[in-house]
């Protein structure tokens, strides 16, 4: 083998220059930043004419719920879509900078996406940063090779699976579908095992609330059910009797105007703005 063959690097395959460069940093002393506990329940199945993706709607803050409605099924593409745990900000950009990707290779080739092209593009973008964007995704799809449904970890790995599920009420979604799922589901059959997942999320997890947002991808064809059920509503104000107090009571009222504030210096001496 001559030289020059020799001094090419190989095509393809993972890098592992930066797990290279993390452990010499380690070992002088850097520390790895922490990781964020995070809440969402997010699920996925295959059903006998494509897939289905499910997700509560609770955005946290630690112990704050930021926002009671929000979207955590992302678009990828006409025919794939990606459901998002983690840091809503890293799920958010990695899923918005791979469907710009396949946007743009969808105008090259005139071809619909494949969802083994998402796939391979979240992941390596996930693993060259060793699990610091903090975003785990269920990806469901079909294109002409059928359904799929892979999860992707922070750090890279993936499965594929006939029904999935992530977020920090994976435990209590994963005991419906293990109970519960078998192949050849419908439709119908295969939304209501979804909602239900969903909703065990929502009542055996602090991290996960609100309401329930489906995705059906079939051939051709998708339906997004935005709020499909909604299992927390507010109703404590009006069915309960309670009344709250329209006013609040002023214990007291002053007014200085402007031109009387002076501030006094330590001499003594007055200055008036």
């Amino acid at each position: 083998m001559s030289k020059v063959a020799v001094d090419i690097p190989p095509k393809g395959g993972f890098s592992f220059d930066l797990c290279r460069r993390n452990e010499m940093l380690t070992k002088k002393g850097a520390q790895s930043p922490s990781f964020l506990k995070t809440g969402t329940t997010i699920v996925g199945l295959i059903f006998q004419d494509g897939v289905i993706l499910g997700a509560d709607t609770r955005a946290t803050e630690g112990p704050i719920v930021a926002d009671k409605n929000c979207e955590k099924i992302h678009y990828m593409a006409p025919n794939i879509y990606c459901c998002g745990a983690g840091t809503a900000a890293d799920t958010e950009a990695v899923t918005d900078m791979v469907s710009s990707q396949l946007q743009l290779h969808r105008y090259h080739t005139g071809r619909e996406s494949r969802v083994v092209t998402a796939l391979t593009m979240l992941k390596s973008h996930l693993f060259n940063y060793q699990g610091h964007v903090q975003a785990a995704l269920v990806l469901g799809g079909v294109d002409v090779t059928g359904p799929h449904l892979h999860t992707i970890y922070p750090h890279g790995s993936t499965d594929t699976l006939p029904f999935a599920t992530m977020g920090s009420g994976s435990l209590a979604a994963m005991a419906i579908f293990e109970s519960k799922y078998h192949e050849g589901l419908s439709r119908d059959e295969g939304i209501k095992l979804v909602a239900e997942a969903i909703c065990s999320g929502i009542f055996n997890d602090l991290g996960s609330g609100s309401n329930v947002d489906i995705c059906v991808i079939t051939k051709g064809h998708k339906d997004y059910l935005r709020n499909h059920m909604l299992p927390n509503p507010r109703t404590y104000v009006s069915s309960q009797g309670y009344t709250f107090p329209k006013k609040t009571e002023v214990l007291l009222t002053k007014i200085t105007p402007l031109r009387e504030m002076v501030e006094v210096t330590e001499g003594g001496d007055v200055m008036e703005e």
